[in-house]
């Protein structure tokens, strides 16, 4: 450690030689800040006393996303196979499946640190100031919210889109308003919605198999919340043909074909495990359950918005389930938050400490949007099947009206005791 200590000193002692190498101390003083503990101190006025420093919180979060990022390597590699015939058992072949998974997902993640902490570089020699420490968390989160399939250069440009008008317009880490990695994916999502959803971006070369004719004969590669989808259209289509002929054998059959469609995706316990296709590292609760834990174990994350994003998501998923007189509602509401990217959502980017609310009562009332909106938008528009992303865009925006609103009622109470007295 005394020999990297004297590297990363006469690596500063010579950039401070003149002032036109004194520009790229932000890319020394990264490297030597992530190794080794910063040597300054706040010198006056009130700071927080704690042990780590912001790029130790960052890497507790991302040892958090560890066990999405492993299982997401192996998932994506078991569908790979599972597409050509050659899966097996979930155990079957499980290196092979690793590596497949490895080479289609760490070109992802190569592609979103490269790009976005060049433009941090660029901005930090620019502004003559310490490269920030934020892109750690995204540049890994924005590969787990992306399908296997997603073509590297649209990484780059959601990645620099995300960096430099997400988070760098509102003068950099700390100061952004809405989630640095779902705005990447956000981006993507309406400019090139083809690479985002459909059939051809959830399996590891799928398009290949479809052209080479190697893909399984009644495989689509649709995700779970595709079926659901699917479900919903064709029930939309039994609908007009009942329109047409009041007969039963309609009623039947549009009863049949939607339960069946609505229930054939993936069970409780699949779904749970993520045994299902979809984005890298949304796909298992279990595991992102896993890196909550440990969140809330390290005091990173907060239990409030995590409680009441899943509540807000239950009670919207229990209503409609109640409300039935669709496919696309009559799923068992624990499974439609097993679904999908929530519960990666309520552990990784719901509780955003920049973006959620700041304030304890408004953070139940943060989360719980969130999670409502997200589970409403998925179920009640087809076209948006995964509505967790929009649910905790649209909660960012509003988390400071939120707050303020809190403060307002707070100053109120106080009034009335001051006046009282």
């Amino acid at each position: 450690m005394k020999f990297l200590r004297n590297i990363f000193d006469n690596a500063h002692a010579a950039l401070n030689k003149s002032e036109k190498t004194k520009k790229f101390f932000p890319l020394v003083d990264s490297v030597d800040t992530l190794v080794f503990t910063p040597n300054h101190t706040t010198q006056k006025g009130a700071h927080i006393r704690d042990a780590i420093d912001l790029k130790r919180t960052m890497m507790f979060v991302i040892l958090a996303m560890i066990p999405c990022l492993l299982f997401g390597i192996y998932n994506a590699g078991h569908w790979h196979y599972h597409a050509l015939g050659e899966a097996g058992g979930y155990m079957d072949n499980f290196m092979s499946k690793l590596g497949i998974g490895a080479w289609y997902v760490i070109p992802i993640i190569a592609v979103s640190y490269a790009v976005g902490l060049g433009v941090e570089f660029i901005f930090a020699i620019k502004n003559g100031h310490a490269v920030q420490e934020g892109f750690l968390v995204s540049g890994m989160l924005i590969p787990l919210i992306m399908p296997v399939d997603v073509p590297l250069w649209m990484v780059a440009v959601a990645t620099i889109f995300a960096v430099v008008i997400g988070k760098e317009v509102f003068g950099g880490t700390g100061m952004n308003i809405i989630n640095v990695a779902l705005t990447a994916r956000a981006f993507l999502f309406f400019a090139h919605p083809t690479s985002m959803t459909g059939d051809n971006t959830w399996v590891a070369g799928i398009k290949d198999m479809k052209t080479d004719g190697t893909l399984v004969d009644g495989f689509s590669g649709a995700t779970s919340l595709g079926d659901l989808a699917g479900a919903k259209s064709k029930y939309a289509e039994a609908a007009v043909a009942l329109a047409k002929d009041k007969g039963e054998v309609v009623v039947a059959g549009l009863k049949a074909e939607g339960d069946a469609m609505a229930t054939k995706a993936v069970s409780l316990m699949d779904s749970f495990w993520g045994f299902e296709v979809g984005s890298v590292g949304e796909t298992s609760a279990f595991a992102a359950l896993l890196g909550g834990a440990f969140l809330l174990w390290v005091g990173i994350a907060s239990w409030k918005v995590m409680v009441s994003f899943f509540l807000g998501g239950l009670s919207i998923a229990g209503l409609l389930y109640a409300m039935g007189g669709n496919p696309f509602y009559e799923v068992d509401p624990i499974q439609q938050l097993m679904y999908g990217g929530f519960m990666f959502g309520m552990v990784f980017m719901i509780t955003d400490p920049v973006t959620a609310a700041q304030t304890g009562t408004g953070k139940f009332f943060y989360g719980f949007i969130g999670g409502a909106l997200g589970i409403l938008i998925r179920m009640a528009n087809p076209a948006y099947p995964e509505g967790v992303m929009l649910g905790i865009l649209i909660a960012n925006v509003c988390a400071p009206t939120i707050d303020h609103m809190v403060i307002r009622a707070n100053v109120k109470r106080r009034m009335k005791r001051l006046k009282t007295a």
